[in-house]
């Protein structure tokens, strides 16, 4: 039986209104909360490859993160995705490279709403 591999691939690219600076400060908390790895990490041009964990039948997605500041108060994130599927694994791979990048993008929406209130408590022991 021969067994072909190929890349199933996904994208998203979102704004979120946080600083580029607070938004890549965040990123290794979040790699960490979900149990993921980096694999390459550029800090000039604010770019990451991670890898995912494996599934039960399904390889480790490779995912790759840019981060670029749209102005002062909002920086976009690009996040692509991509999982190698051979034709034993494609029907329990279907849509986990999707559902990779959801986790990334909500462990982050938690991570970057954490900073805040820390900054928010910080603020109120100063006064």
């Amino acid at each position: 039986m021969t067994v072909m591999a190929y890349l199933r691939e996904d994208k998203q690219k979102i704004e979120i209104d946080y600083p580029l600076e607070k938004v890549w400060a965040a990123i290794p908390e979040v790699v960490k909360t979900i149990e993921w790895t980096i694999e390459e990490k550029d800090d000039n041009l604010y770019k990451l490859k991670l890898k995912t964990k494996k599934g039960f039948v399904a390889y480790p997605s490779s995912v790759f993160v840019e981060v670029i500041a749209v102005d002062e108060p909002t920086t976009c994130v690009s996040i692509n995705g991509e999982t190698p599927v051979t034709t034993i694994t494609s029907m329990a791979d279907f849509g986990r490279t999707r559902d990779r990048i959801e986790l990334f993008i909500e462990a982050l929406a938690v991570q970057l709403d954490r900073a805040v209130q820390l900054e928010k408590q910080e603020r109120r022991k100063k006064k």
